[in-house]
């Protein structure tokens, strides 16, 4: 299934908002971490995890969420395909494993550091805060590499894509050439 040009239009265009979105978020995730570990003031530190906490709560998941499934539809709905091209395929699993990341393993920590800066007490460190400068760093490099491959379309077709290829090629051929 092919989608239609001003479809597939509008979903590259909501795609790359996402994307970009997410890459955004990453790094607001990553300036607020480096906020609380760097800082000396309890309070700003406190303020830099709650923050954290309300973008992890509110935006995390459904921009990784709709990234993931508008770059899923693009991949089954144009002619590049999910498993023809190998950068296709690439980002399909990179952007996959920072979604389950951000699910499991950020946001978690988020919510912990979050939880443990209300039960402190005023001046104590959260233990695990480097962690929360770590993994946005990770993920806007993920990111970042990602946004690279779908610039520059590394590598080429799949063994299935090189397959699909020289068949459409041998089909071209075999079809009686009509006049203009």
């Amino acid at each position: 299934m092919q989608l239609k040009r001003p479809v597939r239009r509008s979903l590259l265009v909501a795609h790359v908002a996402v994307s970009v979105g997410w890459l955004g978020l990453s790094l607001s995730l990553l300036a607020l971490g480096i906020a609380g570990v760097a800082t000396r003031s309890p309070d700003t530190a406190a303020a830099a995890y709650r923050a954290m906490r309300i973008f992890a709560d509110w935006l995390l998941l459904p921009i990784a969420g709709l990234t993931l499934v508008s770059g899923l539809v693009l991949a089954l709905g144009t002619p590049w395909g999910l498993t023809r091209h190998r950068w296709v395929w690439a980002k399909f699993w990179l952007t996959l494993a920072a979604a389950a990341a951000s699910a499991f393993a950020l946001r978690p920590e988020i919510d912990a550091a979050a939880d443990e800066v209300d039960r402190l007490a005023a001046g104590e460190a959260v233990t695990g805060a480097a962690d929360l400068v770590v993994a946005p760093s990770v993920a806007t490099a993920v990111y970042a590499f990602i946004t690279a491959v779908s610039v520059l379309k590394p590598w080429g077709p799949t063994r299935r894509g090189r397959r699909l290829r020289s068949a459409g090629a041998r089909q071209s051929a075999t079809r009686p050439k009509t006049a203009g």
